[in-house]
């Protein structure tokens, strides 16, 4: 299933109170970024569909996902690839009369979800209270993202891990592998059709930012264990996954297991931390973060490593020369950082968290530490640099720090505030990395790789 399924149901009050329109007596949203070709597949073959747009734009993502799969599951698994037995439903669940899909009871118990049924070989999805709610709040593409996940359970239990093994043995495949695998084999199909492959789809590199999203936003709650029975990941999970299989393609979902996969920190250490959500004030964050930046990278540096004099206020964060680099910068010329403690700051904290702030100040001692090694940090590689090194850096706090700790959800205050701000990602020019996507991937790859994956 889609995962955190009442957070759908709270926001479609919200969402179409303000853009949507009733198509038939289907929420429609409005304006919405189309992903399809010349209109998509006919939803003829989808039971109980209303013919409406939303259930065309599911009907076209279930016809590509399978022509997909009819082309790649031969080369992964050495079968041919067997398309839906059960064949796919659309849930009204906002009609009294709507029909139950297989494996529930009544239509109720689809609300505000999408899943695969492995006993009847078929897909369901809410297009009440779900698919108009993905497509005002993240776009047409996450529907192809949620859809494509779903799908994957089918890839599942045409393979194995089924669902059945998971219960059968859960300490090999718990469910957060299942839901692991499904979100990488979603990235595989989504990079055939960011790459013009599929037949009634097209995602633009803006499209795919926004359906990351959904996947970020549908995670677990914090403080979920990743070995608790139907965990489907954090947001770094969450998206590292589909990352993985865009990447670098289906073969690599397919070998996904306890022993090669990791999955985040996500339990809380103290009650202290729980009560708090796993969020400080900003004050007492900058305190803790600014002698452990230094620590570490100066440690990058070396000798060559001057710490940078660390000014907070409430003005702009803007160095006498040079471009724009947002709430948080590095002045080369005067070797500080700035950091503009209202605003846009101030916003990030309250709406992301306390680490959306840690994470874009790690990036301005990255260009404080490719500045004293001699690096460009105004053209060039240097903004994948820097969020690189916030990644690097991130990663080493909790084995280094015997003060400063990493709360859960930390990692997704980053994947976070990467996605929606370039401001990370900025050069002391002003130059960003252009899409989320990219900057989330160069986090992973120094939280993952260290400083050497950065170029350092």
């Amino acid at each position: 299933m889609l995962g955190t399924a009442r957070l759908v149901v709270a926001l479609v009050a919200v969402l179409c109170a303000g853009g949507c329109a009733y198509v038939d007596g289907v929420a429609e949203p409005v304006g919405a970024d189309s992903v399809l070709v010349d209109g998509g597949v006919a939803p003829t073959f989808v039971k109980d569909t209303d013919q409406g747009t939303t259930d065309r734009l599911a009907a076209s993502t279930i016809s590509d996902v399978q022509a997909f799969w009819k082309q790649n599951f031969p080369s992964v698994f050495g079968k041919p690839w067997r398309d839906l037995t059960g064949g796919a439903y659309s849930v009204d669940t906002v009609s009294s009369k709507g029909a139950a899909p297989p494996c529930t009871e009544q239509a109720s118990d689809v609300e505000g979800n999408a899943f695969y049924c492995p006993s009847k070989d078929s897909i369901a999805w809410d297009r009440s209270a779900l698919l108009p709610v993905l497509r005002d709040q993240f776009g047409d593409a996450a529907v192809v993202v949620v859809l494509a996940h779903e799908m994957g359970h089918a890839v599942q239990s045409r393979t194995s891990p089924t669902a059945d093994m998971a219960r059968r043995d859960p300490d090999r495949y718990p469910t957060i592998l299942i839901e692991t695998m499904a979100d990488c084999y979603s990235g595989a199909f989504v990079r055939s059709v960011a790459d013009g492959k599929a037949p009634h789809l097209r995602i633009t590199s803006a499209q795919l930012d926004k359906a990351i999203g959904a996947l970020a936003t549908f995670r677990d709650p914090v403080g979920t264990s990743s070995a608790e029975d139907g965990a489907h990941g954090d947001a770094f999970d969450r998206v590292s996954a589909f990352q993985d299989g865009y990447q670098q393609g289906a073969k690599l979902c397919a070998g996904m297991s306890v022993d090669n996969r990791q999955f985040t920190q996500r339990t809380f250490t103290s009650l202290t931390d729980k009560a708090r959500g796993g969020n400080i004030p900003l004050p007492d964050l900058v305190k803790a973060m600014e002698p452990d930046l230094n620590a570490y990278f100066g440690g990058l540096a070396g000798s060559r490593w001057s710490a940078p004099k660390l000014t907070q206020s409430d003005g702009p964060a803007s160095c006498s020369s040079g471009g724009d680099q947002g709430p948080v910068a590095f002045c080369p010329a005067t070797k500080s950082v700035l950091l503009a403690t209202k605003g846009t700051v101030a916003v990030l904290v309250s709406s992301i968290g306390d680490y959306a702030a840690g994470t874009l100040l790690a990036t301005r001692y990255a260009l404080a530490a490719l500045s004293a090694l001699g690096k460009p940090i105004d053209s060039g590689d240097a903004g994948r640099s820097a969020v690189c090194l916030a990644g690097a850096y991130t990663a080493s706090v909790p084995a280094r720090n015997q003060t400063l700790r990493l709360s859960p959800g930390d990692l997704d205050k980053s994947v976070g505030v990467l996605l929606a701000y370039d401001y990370g990602s900025r050069t002391t020019a002003g130059t960003p990395i252009p899409t989320g996507f990219a900057r989330v991937l160069a986090f992973r790859a120094g939280f993952a790789g260290g400083a050497k994956s950065c170029g350092v």
